[in-house]
């Protein structure tokens, strides 16, 4: 049963630190919040060998367990967010999809109240500012250049609640806009864009930090016109987004982002809809029509990959078990970097003590045992 750990010591796992992996070691949860020592009397859970790691934090997520960020109400958030937390991830930035600007001006005042209350770490603006040569899962007549004065109108809607926006930088105006971003202390996201390199190092050196889910809705790498990947794998500057679902994603691809970019330049993330955690069926992203059929999310119209159905537990185990990236540098990616860009690393992404209690217990082949949030369970591991 779920409940406050409210004096609580996780012992014997092998518990992930940014300083390095600590065989048999502890955590000490103290209400909501990790702690430096315990007091008499604590609870003790043994999780002799499984792991304990920082709980996951997704900067890109359109939605969950059969509901939408993008078009559902607040209580349809709320679904979504518990279904992803749990699989994990205790912090999620709630993305949007190309509409309407007056719509997405009131999705975006919705969603800064899940802000303020604390269910969401935040909003990211996926179009309507895109390419659309490059477009994916977005509908095409309502796109429309990055003018910086619409930028600052979905800002303003989102009450300082707004994250980070996706532009394709090459479009009229989206130099500009990277600057007002960077200037309102807003992650501007290189993405869903047919920027030549020359255009994306224009942008990088104007502000752009991330690069949206990293291969994909790009041009290719030619060996004549490298575009905007190898721009943004080379530039220290830019954190690069990376879908580990096996679909979107070869594992070879995966591997040369993580050699050139480094575990300390990579977030994990779902980009995942509705379907995520509710199975194979019909849904919409936005105003289009997704199938979903074995896991994968697809446009009824034209086939194009619409999101994902990935959960971050799954990115997680697929990471280590099939990349074979180590451990701790798959917790860099799935926890640390994404929470130090949204400028949450002060509470959340590390077991450090005085952090909020959010931790995932996995078990020995990195299947998902347990989730802590704020010292409540939400998965609650079944020992013994």
């Amino acid at each position: 049963m779920a409940g406050r750990a409210d004096s609580t010591v996780l012992a014997g796992a092998r518990v992930v630190l940014p300083t390095g992996t600590v065989e048999n070691g502890r955590v000490i949860v103290e209400g909501t919040r990790i702690a430096g020592s315990t007091r008499d009397g604590a609870r003790t859970v043994d999780l002799s060998g499984h792991w304990v790691v920082p709980g996951f934090v997704d900067m890109h997520n359109h939605g969950g367990g059969g509901a939408s960020f993008a078009t559902g109400t607040a209580e349809d958030v709320l679904t979504g967010v518990r279904a992803h937390r749990e699989h994990g991830t205790t912090t999620v930035v709630a993305s949007t999809v190309t509409g309407d600007m007056d719509f997405l001006a009131r999705q975006a005042g919705m969603l800064s109240e899940l802000v303020e209350q604390g269910e969401l770490a935040g909003i990211h603006f996926e179009g309507p500012f895109i390419s659309p040569c490059r477009k994916g899962a977005h509908s095409e007549e309502l796109l429309r250049d990055p003018d910086p004065a619409e930028v600052r109108k979905l800002l303003d809607a989102a009450r300082g609640s707004a994250r980070m926006v996706t532009l394709a930088t090459e479009l009229p105006g989206g130099i500009e806009s990277v600057r007002l971003l960077a200037e309102h202390g807003v992650i501007a996201a290189v993405g869903h864009t047919d920027a030549t390199y020359e255009q994306t190092v224009e942008a990088i050196d104007a502000g752009a930090t991330v690069a949206t889910h990293l291969f994909n809705a790009m041009p290719p790498i030619g060996h004549r016109d490298p575009g905007p990947v190898t721009a943004l794998l080379e530039d220290e500057r830019i954190t690069v987004e990376l879908i580990n679902d096996g679909t979107h994603l070869h594992p070879a691809a995966l591997e040369l982002a993580y050699h050139h970019a480094g575990a300390a330049r990579v977030a994990l993330i779902t980009d995942a809809m509705d379907a995520a955690g509710s199975g194979d069926g019909h849904y919409e992203l936005g105003p289009l029509a997704v199938e979903v059929k074995d896991g994968v999310a697809r446009l009824v119209e034209g086939g194009s990959i619409a999101g994902s159905t990935l959960t971050l537990d799954t990115a997680f185990r697929r990471a280590v078990t099939i990349d074979r990236i180590p451990v701790d540098d798959v917790v860099r990616s799935i926890s640390a970097n994404p929470a130090r860009l949204l400028g949450l690393y002060d509470r959340v992404g590390s077991l450090d003590p005085g952090k909020d209690a959010d931790l995932v217990v996995l078990g020995p082949d990195f299947t998902l045992e347990g989730v802590m949030r704020r010292g409540e369970w939400i998965v609650e591991p079944r020992l013994g």
